[in-house]
């Protein structure tokens, strides 16, 4: 199996997931699931906002307090769903390369912390993660303001991510953080039509498919 094959037939798996080999079958098989699962209807970003919440908790609990209140805070802070998403969308990208490396695709992983970036007249700081396969690259940067000369996200979202391939323009996105009603964080596709779609990890491995074509 090439590195395209492995990047649209392995099953789709969150990092938060463990797996193992099926014995019988060679295929990778969960080993843990859990009750917040996508099989209840949440997708990718939300099971790992889920776990981060549920982390919240037990850390809150270990430290013995008898009210969650600190937890609750946390479920409400701004900075813990831009952490929560920038994390999961950083983490997904370098799994997936992961993914199709095993399977031969020699992508070079890189990554940087404190990364600044402009959108519009605002600039966001955060991460940047760059996939390289010789000359070909997709650059996914992601961040938020920090202080108040770097501006303020537009739009009405949390924070703002790119996903830049080198010399395909048609193909690059913008993507704007926001929550659901349940307050767990969405990234927005911005498409030019206007709309607004959910990104999901089929969407990411699309990304990568289009690096694997050059």
């Amino acid at each position: 199996m090439n590195a395209m094959q492995v990047l649209w037939e392995t099953r789709s798996r969150s990092h938060d997931n463990i797996a193992s080999r099926d014995g019988a079958s060679g295929r990778l098989v969960p080993v843990a699931q859990y009750s917040f699962g996508r099989g209840n209807g949440l997708s990718e970003l939300e099971e790992h906002w889920a776990h981060a919440l549920a982390e919240a908790e037990r850390r809150a609990r270990a430290l013995g307090r008898k009210d969650l209140a600190e937890y609750v805070a946390l479920r409400s802070a701004n900075d813990l769903v831009r952490r929560t998403a920038i994390d999961w969308l950083i983490s997904t990208f370098t799994a997936l390369a992961g993914e199709v490396n095993r399977a031969g695709a020699g992508l070079q992983i890189e990554h940087q912390d404190n990364h600044r970036f402009r959108v519009g007249q605002a600039t966001m700081v955060g991460q940047l993660l760059t996939l390289r396969r010789g000359v070909p690259l997709i650059q996914v940067e992601a961040g938020w303001p920090r202080t108040p000369p770097d501006g303020f996200v537009r739009g009405g979202g949390l924070a703002r991510a790119h996903i830049r391939h080198l010399g395909k323009p048609n193909v690059n996105e913008e993507l704007l953080l926001t929550q659901s009603r349940s307050k767990a964080p969405q990234w927005k596709v911005l498409e030019k039509s206007g709309e607004r779609a959910v990104l999901s990890e089929a969407h990411l491995r699309k990304h990568l498919s289009e690096l694997l074509r050059n």
